[in-house]
């Protein structure tokens, strides 16, 4: 047993034995909600849209930067993109949040790298402008979609072989959970793959010597900030698609943050140039799975901030333990 635990590696995956810990935790103290398939399949698909934030946030992250605009930013894309659709193909909607999300990542980085404004400071202006740009548009309401079939995403899917509901009906995973795995997927892929990937990490490890060694640092990281703005305009997709509609005033809330915290559980240094993507999901699932159980254990809605903050706040405090050694 004791040579077992020695070879675990617990800085790397602390955060999948967490996750096991948690799932068992859940089983064993609420068997009869956590035992049955529909849960965790929602727990991948209602966090579908924080979950490609957070995707996104790592790339930022690892490359040495942050980005606080991604809930306003995706509050703006699916605003504009609903307005846009009209009754029109859902398509249509779509390009509109990716295209317009995508344009003003690209517009942050170029701030951010050419124009040397702190990352803090220029995605701070964007959460505000962005904001107020999207309850100028709607002015101030909630847009509603024209199109009802915007909402398939969420409310269609397909059934996995072999497995069944509680009730025996096939259990249907939905295309949200399906498009933050590929996603996720697709992010690894370019994060361990590609040299787009190795500069990255060399950026966010240290940006001088990554000059010496002739990486364009200013074109890498800028391209960290569009592939962020086209995970905001994915995830205003997703979260459009749950009520067919988008209310400017608070869609996307605190969204900034949890995508930060889930990037850090996943095992992401603040600092950058460390990070996986493999982590953040997991990270993402354990903040979801968290929020099951306090809402299972019946704990006051005021008091589950303060649980979710304390396990942050660890989280943080063994990242820069491991930073240090």
């Amino acid at each position: 047993m004791k040579a077992t635990l020695k070879k675990i590696d617990f800085q790397r995956d602390g955060v999948l034995i967490a996750f096991v810990l948690f799932a068992v935790f859940a089983v064993f103290r609420w068997g009869d909600v956590f035992q049955k398939p529909d849960t965790w399949r929602n727990l991948l698909c209602s966090n579908a849209d924080v979950g490609i934030l957070a995707v996104g946030m790592t790339l930022v992250i690892i490359g040495g930067g942050i980005d606080l605009s991604v809930g306003s930013l995706l509050a703006l894309a699916g605003v504009l993109g609903i307005q846009q659709m009209g009754s029109g193909p859902v398509w249509v909607g779509v390009l509109w949040m990716v295209g317009t999300a995508a344009t003003l990542g690209l517009a942050q980085g170029v701030v951010v790298t050419w124009g040397r404004v702190a990352p803090f400071v220029a995605t701070l202006v964007g959460l505000l402008v962005f904001r107020s740009s999207a309850l100028t548009l709607s002015k101030g309401g909630t847009v509603v979609s024209q199109n009802p079939a915007l909402a398939d995403l969420t409310s269609k899917g397909f059934p996995i072989p072999g497995l069944a509901t509680f009730s025996g009906k096939p259990l249907m995973v939905f295309w949200s959970g399906v498009l933050f795995v590929a996603v996720a997927l697709v992010a690894g892929f370019l994060l361990n793959q590609t040299p787009y990937g190795r500069r990255l990490v060399a950026v966010g490890s240290n940006e001088r010597a990554a000059k010496y060694s002739a990486v364009n640092v200013g074109a890498i990281r800028v391209w960290s900030f569009v592939l962020m703005g086209v995970c905001a305009g994915l995830a205003a997709w997703v979260y459009a698609s749950k009520l067919n509609s988008v209310p400017s005033q608070n869609a996307g809330n605190l969204y900034e943050l949890e995508s930060i915290a889930a990037v850090v559980i996943g095992g992401t240094s603040l600092r950058g140039g460390q990070g996986r993507i493999w982590g953040t999901v997991v990270g993402v699932l354990i903040l979801g799975m968290i929020g099951n159980i306090l809402i299972a254990a019946e704990v006051d809605t005021y008091l589950q901030g303060i649980v979710k903050g304390a396990i942050i706040l660890f989280a943080v405090l063994i990242a820069r333990g491991k930073k240090t050694d």
